[in-house]
């Protein structure tokens, strides 16, 4: 009687097994690498040379020896220490705010039931749809009418609250905490903002550190907004800080490339210190969605 033949996979298809990617695989992830710093490395190049080399054609791309004299004509210039602290001030409150409220409405919308839950959800999304700049204008007639012009909490109030953490927040939790859980909590005869504390907030805690490192990132990079409520020389951000670089008849490219690279370090700090985290908390998202 013949035998069946046992077929033996390799040791990456087995479960739990590593997959290995081969020198194609490499090859890509090596160009999409490049192309990726690119922008990065030629702004530090650009930062290093002088106005009048870069309007050479081609282009530099080999460093030059003017970068920390650039680096500090465009920190002076531009008071970015002042905008440095403002930005810090204004991202950190908006991500701890955003990350608080979006995670408690998430779970309510989530695991708690009350009438007229869909259409709230509904009206949430909806908001998303609708574009910023519709509302400048009535927000900085507000402004205006409250002489918060050239104020940090001008730009601060309005970050608050974000639809997009809602609706995160409540798609991570809908799968991440099981209701099973939340019911054991009540038994035991947990209130509401016990529950919220003991146990939402560590179950969501993945996806509240993606969320504030997004929002500080956004708060970080927004210009619209405190372009238009703030001034350069009284309580500016970074990007205002930096839209006052290099003007004049001639524009100097190497200080506005010099501020950019100044104002995009502590990003890449932040990122190169948190970015395991954020990562992880992604893919746990992805896996548990």
């Amino acid at each position: 009687m013949p035998t069946a033949r046992t077929v033996r996979r390799p040791k990456s298809a087995r479960a739990g097994g590593q997959m290995h990617g081969g020198p194609i695989a490499y090859l890509i992830l090596g160009v999409f690498t490049v192309v990726s710093l690119f922008p990065l490395v030629w702004t530090a190049i650009a930062a290093s040379r002088d106005n009048n080399r870069l309007a050479e054609n081609p282009p530099p791309f080999v460093f030059g020896s003017n970068l920390f004299h650039n680096v500090d004509v465009a920190w002076n210039d531009a008071n970015l220490g002042k905008a440095f602290v403002n930005t810090t001030f204004v991202a950190g409150i908006s991500a701890a705010t955003i990350v608080f409220l979006s995670t408690v409405a998430g779970f309510a919308f989530a695991k708690l039931r009350f009438r007229g839950k869909g259409a709230l959800m509904l009206i949430v999304i909806g908001t998303m749809m609708v574009p910023p700049q519709l509302s400048v204008i009535p927000l900085y007639m507000m402004v205006a009418k409250l002489e918060w012009t050239d104020q940090l909490q001008a730009v601060i109030l309005p970050s608050l609250v974000s639809a997009f953490g809602v609706f995160f927040m409540r798609q991570y939790l809908i799968q991440a905490l099981p209701d099973e859980i939340i019911e054991a909590a009540r038994v035991d005869g947990a209130s509401s903002w016990r529950v919220v504390w003991h146990v939402v907030f560590p179950a969501a805690r993945p996806a509240m550190a993606v969320l504030g490192m997004l929002t500080f990132v956004q708060t970080w990079n927004d210009f619209l907004w405190p372009f238009l409520v703030l001034s350069q020389t009284g309580n500016p951000t970074v990007q205002v800080a930096l839209a006052g670089l290099g003007r004049g008849y001639t524009p100097d490219q190497s200080l506005i490339m010099a501020g950019a690279l100044v104002g995009t370090l502590p990003l890449l700090v932040i990122f190169a210190i948190f970015g395991k985290q954020i990562v992880g908390g992604i893919m746990q998202g992805a896996v548990k969605g």
